[in-house]
């Protein structure tokens, strides 16, 4: 990967809706060579794919939270599968410490997500579940 590659990455990760004519003027090179990186990126597995980021009315209608699981000896597998299709979950780390698994959920509701923490406590396997609600982001560097 060199400097344009590079470029090019910064500038879809800013904006992955921008067209490959005005990232091209952007970067000073021809359409074809930013269409040529960004396919060569994309078959190479550097860019997995492309995304919306909400705007703020719409994220902040949303509620969100994390979850600190402890999880039984040897039940990682199992209960990282069962968490796997409840599309309330945006991400599962796991961690070293007190807890397994941290695991950042989004609901449309304070209903919603009781309901989502309940159904992450009845998995097999999962010893406890300790909640943390997000009340209001200060900053956030992904934006």
């Amino acid at each position: 990967m060199d400097e344009l590659d590079r470029k090019v990455l910064a500038a879809l990760t800013a904006d992955s809706a921008i067209s490959t004519s005005r990232l091209a003027r952007r970067l000073g090179v021809a359409r074809s060579t930013v269409q040529a990186r960004i396919e060569r990126l994309e078959r190479s597995g550097t860019i997995a794919g492309y995304t919306i980021r909400l705007g703020a009315p719409q994220e902040a209608a949303r509620i969100r939270a994390t979850a600190l699981l402890q999880v039984e000896p040897r039940a990682t597998a199992s209960v990282l599968q069962r968490l796997r299709p409840l599309p309330e979950i945006e991400a599962c780390h796991t961690t070293t410490g007190r807890v397994d698994l941290i695991l950042t959920i989004v609901a449309e509701s304070t209903e919603a997500l009781d309901a989502t923490l309940d159904r992450i406590g009845a998995v097999p396997g999962v010893k406890s579940t300790e909640s943390l609600i997000h009340l209001s982001t200060k900053f956030d560097r992904r934006t």
